[in-house]
């Protein structure tokens, strides 16, 4: 066992100052206000490892293109160094193939325990052709069976599946909640009442609000209106200020709190790398500075990591910091069901991630080690 003392302690509730914390067998096992003899001492802010729903590659690895065990493991290597402790790798809108490789890897990854793999996010292809972004027209479709028996796989951890309603109905939706599915609403043209239905049927995320889903009209409420109404919905955000506007940024933590907001990266093979280009499909995404984009312009994911989604939640939204790493940690964790991550009670695990007075990463720690 190993006791450590901070500075200053996020729980994932409330912030201490000058806190005591043990580590045994990479749980948290005991906390203290009191002083006691600790064998590390961490100065800077210590919070809970960040839990990231959207990950489309780092390291210079992109899932789609190299849906493998390596990959993941050089994933969670880019994104640990700033912050990330958790994630639920994420393969964009693919051949049939495609996904049953990823599954498999995934599976390998929770059958071996991979630290920080939750699991899967299929984040398409049953999407919106009008609202598909970078996702190729050619592979968006309607659900079949065979993709119902890979998505419903019962070696793959969590499974966040992202839909537009107005392609997967109801009844559907229902279906796949009932088998431990994790539904969110993406890539959608959808009207209210569409939504309002996939609500209704069990939906519980959005992913990335504000992109690439039916807009805020007077009139015509759309996905927009029904995210940042419905509490039954967490969304996710990039708040990398490129994707999305910082007062819009604003308007959803005014409208949803931090409860109902989770910091996303929506990271492509280039965070954690010095990539600049990245061939997809029969194009190219270039990064220049912090931004990705195909030829024509269009966003192509982010680069974005999420101590850069925290900070920039902090210093140019106007979100508290305590409420930024709540959105970052305990928010997602609880959406994907994770009762021992996102938090540093007694009883979860330790990982956890010392901030300094710039807000970037001092060090990460992976059940009470080092990484």
């Amino acid at each position: 066992m190993t006791w450590f003392s901070a500075k200053q302690f996020f729980d994932g509730a409330e912030l201490h100052s000058d806190y005591y914390f043990e580590v045994e067998k990479g749980v948290i096992s005991s906390v203290s206000a009191s002083s006691v003899v600790c064998d590390a001492h961490l100065d800077g802010l210590v919070a809970p490892g960040f839990v990231d729903t959207q990950v489309n590659g780092g390291g210079g690895v992109l899932f789609n293109q190299a849906p493998s065990l390596a990959s993941l493991k050089s994933m969670l290597s880019a994104h640990r160094q700033y912050g990330t402790t958790t994630m639920t790798p994420t393969l964009i809108t693919d051949s049939l193939p495609v996904m049953q490789q990823a599954a498999d890897a995934i599976a390998e990854a929770v059958s071996e325990n991979l630290q920080g793999i939750a699991g899967v996010h299929f984040e398409g292809p049953h999407l919106s052709i009008t609202k598909r972004g970078i996702h190729p027209s050619e592979q968006v479709r309607v659900i079949s069976d065979a993709e119902l028996n890979l998505i419903t796989r019962s070696d793959l951890g969590k499974v966040l599946l992202t839909i537009a309603p107005e392609n997967v109905g109801p009844d559907v939706i229902k279906d796949l909640v009932s088998r431990g599915l994790i539904v969110s609403l993406g890539h959608s043209n959808a009207d209210f009442n569409t939504v309002l239905a996939a609500i209704e049927a069990g939906a519980t995320g959005a992913t990335h609000l504000y992109n690439a889903m039916s807009g805020l009209q007077a009139r015509a409420p759309g996905l927009i209106a029904a995210v940042l109404t419905d509490e039954r919905i967490t969304s996710g955000l990039i708040v990398d200020l490129l994707h999305v506007h910082s007062a819009n940024c604003r308007l959803a933590f005014k409208a949803k709190s931090a409860k109902g907001i989770m910091l996303v990266t929506d990271a492509m093979a280039h965070v954690g790398s010095d990539l600049t280009q990245l061939p997809w499909l029969d194009t190219v995404i270039t990064r220049d500075g912090d931004k990705l984009t195909t030829p024509n312009g269009t966003l192509a994911g982010s680069c974005l990591d999420m101590m850069g989604a925290v900070r920039r939640a902090h210093q140019v939204v106007g979100v508290a910091l305590t409420d930024a790493l709540y959105s970052a940690s305990n928010t997602p964790a609880k959406f994907l069901g994770l009762e021992n991550v996102g938090h540093l009670s007694i009883g979860a695990q330790a990982d956890f991630v010392v901030i300094d007075k710039h807000l970037q990463v001092d060090s990460v720690f992976q059940g009470g080690i080092k990484q």
